[in-house]
């Protein structure tokens, strides 16, 4: 196969074997690459009902099918695992010269299994696979985790994925990091540390082959030359963190855990305020020619030093979302995170109901009490120093506080309204177990079905369905007919590029517009140049399809109900007071309603479960032997 090598490697961690599986060319034409290849890997080797931190729960990671040629944002590769915060799947993405070094070491995907007694290392050097001792790394944060690995194997061209002291505690909002990129979300990093890994490397020295060379080299360079005019510009000058003011305007930007939907202090919090004040440089993930992500350092001031990677999703949470109008302390925070290992947007949002806990009386001072303050601190909003400390409390899962939150919200306000009978779930900001993102949906009725539907939980990743309602394709306010529909297609069209997978800010680099005409067949040349295959316009869009099918899939298998597709409590009951997006919720009636259109649009059962037909039709027989109705 060009592409591909058609392996898949299994390594044990509690016996300490590995073996090779070869899977047929038909199997990566169905899951291609990405999250959906790493969720199949999931369908296949997790043991079913088993707890996410015991050792049935494999770690499966799958490459993707342009990292290593010259696609631009083809650098990619996608990790799966059962979640420890939803209990359903959990999958991520992250862009870096890991998966290169993955696919030139010649492994399509690795597949995890068991637990170590010690910690460990384990070093891919091509076709070599050394478990090494990782003792020594313990305690050490992700940068100098990678750094020291690297100078250990006297080797710069060896690339790891590490997790830092979160990962090691187990707190279920810990991630994994590589090359300064993290695969963030559903707590891929407690999984991690529940099997004693703390870093896989990877040294990879062969060629990476494709069926037409020339031809994929001159539809890169098409798309390069795109993406660096005026469809990636915003990317490219204040990234994501554009959104900051943006959000505000629409009432959409979360205040106070989402008690809001405008900040008053916005602009000190903004993008254009970073680039301003404390932007030290801006980088690109490997094979990426926009470079979006901005870095923010601190030289002087309390909380220096530090520099963090600053986007959009960690500065909403870790700014306003926590009434916090100090760039300097959410810089702080987020590059603690980082360091740390922790999910910047399920630690902020976690934070906020904390705060939110402390104001309306739940928590005290002495509740908050750590080494650095034994008689407890002050966990009011706009608290920079309160947030700060609490990202350090809640990776090493220090004193009551910092261990509590190290569960997420779903988890920590279930244990508090039981021991104190109170009803903090009412501001638990989670969809499944995981938090929400950066964007208000109250106000947002079509994303917010894409959000109570999806899979992962409340992701706005996996859906592109705020789109139709912030670009006005839709009265963003009500709710029709035409939502269901609109849901569908734009989580099938965002399963696209995460399966390939591409970077979602490239779509634009095709035809100047962002839509399924302009980007599959485009998409179909390059697959077709990489792999020698024939895959036409309908092919691409059916990649989609099944991506988001073999998730929903295991999550049926899993137990998955028509009930875990919800929203959080204030999302119904709560209307916002401030801002044009004041006064509006999603009713209860409303959500069910979408459901029911979604469902159907989808060709689901009402109770949202996939008939066997639908499953035989899109080629996965076996998988609807298991869960078909």
């Amino acid at each position: 196969m060009y592409g591909y090598s058609g392996k898949i490697l299994h390594i044990d961690l509690t016996t300490r074997k590995t073996w090779v599986e070869s899977k047929p060319e038909e199997w990566y034409k169905m899951y291609i690459g990405g999250v959906s290849m790493a969720a199949r890997l999931c369908w296949e080797n997790i043991e079913v009902g088993c707890d996410p931190l015991a050792p049935g729960n494999p770690i499966c990671i799958a490459n993707g099918l342009f990292a290593g040629t010259p696609v631009p944002v083809g650098g990619k590769y996608g990790m799966a695992s059962k979640s420890p915060l939803t209990g359903f799947l959990g999958d991520s993405l992250s862009g870096s010269w890991f998966t290169i070094s993955l696919k030139r070491a010649g492994w399509d995907g690795i597949v995890i299994h068991g637990s170590s007694e010690d910690w460990v290392n384990v070093f891919i050097d091509d076709d070599n696979v050394e478990f090494r001792d990782a003792s020594y790394l313990v305690g050490m944060g992700t940068t100098d985790t990678e750094e020291t690995i690297r100078e250990e194997l006297g080797d710069d061209q060896v690339r790891s994925a590490a997790i830092g002291p979160a990962g090691e505690n187990l707190v279920r909002i810990a991630n994994v990091s590589n090359d300064g990129r993290k695969a963030g979300r559903t707590g891929h990093g407690a999984v991690w540390g529940s099997k004693k890994l703390k870093a896989l490397s990877i040294r990879g020295t062969r060629g990476v082959q494709v069926a037409d060379p020339e031809t994929l080299l001159q539809l890169s360079y098409d798309i390069l030359q795109a993406a660096q005019g005026p469809h990636t510009q915003k990317y490219r000058i204040l990234g994501t963190t554009s959104n900051v003011l943006n959000m505000n305007k629409l009432g959409l930007l979360p205040t106070n855990n989402y008690q809001e939907g405008v900040f008053e202090d916005a602009e000190l919090v903004s993008g254009e305020y970073l680039h301003e004040h404390y932007k030290a440089k801006t980088i690109a993930c490997a094979q990426c020619p926009i470079a979006c992500e901005q870095v923010g350092q601190l030289k002087e001031g309390p909380f220096a030093p530090a520099m963090g990677h600053i986007e959009y999703e960690s500065l909403f949470a870790l700014s306003s979302n926590c009434g916090v109008s100090d760039m300097e302390a959410s810089i702080k925070a987020i590059a603690n995170c980082n360091e740390l290992g922790l999910d910047t947007m399920s630690t902020g949002v976690t934070i906020s109901w904390a705060m939110e806990c402390y104001e309306k009386g739940v928590f005290t001072k002495e509740d908050f009490a750590c080494e650095k303050y034994p008689q407890g601190f002050e966990a009011e909003f706009g608290s920079g120093e309160a947030m700060v400390t609490l990202t350090e409390m809640i990776a090493h899962r220090e004193g009551y506080m910092g261990d509590l939150l190290a569960e997420g919200t779903r988890r920590a306000s279930e244990k508090v309204d039981e021991e104190r009978g109170t009803e903090t779930y009412k501001w638990a900001m989670n969809i499944k177990g995981l938090e929400t993102p950066g964007y208000d949906a109250r106000a947002l009725k079509t994303f917010a079905v894409g959000l109570a539907a999806g899979t992962r939980g409340g992701c706005h990743n996996r859906t592109a369905a705020y789109d139709p309602d912030i670009k006005g394709w839709v009265d963003r306010f009500s709710v029709d007919e035409t939502r269901g529909e609109l849901a569908k297609s734009t989580e099938e069209y965002a399963a696209v590029y995460d399966t390939l997978p591409l970077c979602k800010f490239i779509r634009r680099c095709f035809t100047g517009k962002a839509d399924r005409e302009g980007a599959w067949p485009a998409i179909a040349n390059l697959i077709n140049a990489t792999t020698g295959w024939d895959f036409d316009y309908d092919a691409v869009d059916l990649i989609g399809e099944r991506a988001h099918t073999i998730k929903k899939a295991f999550n049926i298998r899993e137990g998955w109900t028509r009930e875990d597709d919800h929203l959080p409590y204030r999302w119904h009951h709560e209307p916002m007071t401030k801002g044009a997006s004041a006064g509006h919720v999603v009713t209860k009636e409303e959500l069910e309603y979408l459901k029911d259109i979604y469902y159907e649009a989808k060709g689901w059962t009402k109770e949202g479960l996939i008939p066997k037909e639908k499953l035989v039709e899109l080629g996965m027989e076996d998988v609807a032997e298991e869960i078909g109705v």
